[in-house]
């Protein structure tokens, strides 16, 4: 199994990241993706990220992005640069759009843009954030013609939204709310759509599935979300965990 989204950088996970990666080991947890989120964050993430042999992504998330963009782009791009050649560099992100976010709408799509004209120069796949942006999020992709695509995190939308994405060489990252029954719609369109369309995640710590004890959500909960797809497609919990693992590496090139 891989995590392709946990940010196990984060001050949550300080108290026993250790034990949390041997935990995962022992469950079969091979791999997480550790995407970046702001220039405050990248040099814990990169320290973790070495530490624990974990591919990463390099970006700015839509809540970071504040009045001193130009400066940190500039400092992502120098980053970018500097580890271009490393092979556990595997993504730009995760960056992208975010309506509820107060942070400046003008800014968010500055920021995204520079992102993506960064991965199309590197032909890197993109992380991608979105919050009540889809229909501005698909004109830019539209735009910018990713040659390897990437991957729309934290996926919640209808089958025809999971479509649209699909047609432009997007997979659909599947979290945790797959486990909430609430969650119709996007139960509905796991159940519909194409299995190699489909990466797994948890954005640890965030996230945590509604029927969960645990404050800190964490990669742990990967073979559940395994399971509930595979109830809601029909398959065997063992095709699904191979062809997710397929599309993972297929997507980031590890």
């Amino acid at each position: 199994m891989i995590d392709s989204h946990a940010h196990l950088d984060f001050p949550e996970f300080d108290v026993d990241r250790d034990a949390v990666f041997e935990s995962m080991k022992n469950i079969g947890i091979e791999k997480v993706i550790i995407p970046g989120v702001s220039h405050s964050h990248w040099d814990k993430q990169l320290q973790v990220a070495s530490q624990y042999c974990c591919p990463y992504a390099l970006g700015i998330h839509p809540w970071f992005c504040d009045e001193g963009c130009s400066l940190t782009l500039s400092k992502l791009d120098k980053l970018v640069g500097d580890k271009h050649h490393d092979s556990d560099f595997i993504a730009i992100g995760e960056c992208g759009l975010d309506k509820h976010h107060h942070s400046d709408w003008h800014t968010q799509v500055h920021v995204l843009k520079h992102q993506l004209m960064l991965a199309k120069t590197l032909n890197l796949p993109v992380i991608l954030h979105v919050v009540k942006a889809h229909n501005e999020m698909i004109i830019l992709l539209k735009h910018y013609k990713l040659a390897r695509g990437g991957v729309i995190h934290g996926f919640s939308g209808s089958v025809e939204l999971a479509n649209e994405y699909i047609k432009l060489g997007y997979k659909l990252g599947i979290g945790g709310l797959i486990l909430n029954h609430e969650a119709r719609k996007l139960r509905a369109c796991v159940t519909h759509i194409g299995l190699e369309s489909i990466l797994i995640e948890t954005d640890s710590p965030a996230m945590v599935p509604n029927n969960s004890l645990e404050k800190r959500n964490t990669p742990l909960v990967l073979p559940a979300i395994i399971d509930e797809i595979a109830k809601l497609q029909k398959k065997s919990s063992v095709l699904i965990s191979e062809q997710v693992r397929l599309n993972v590496i297929q997507m980031f090139d590890f």
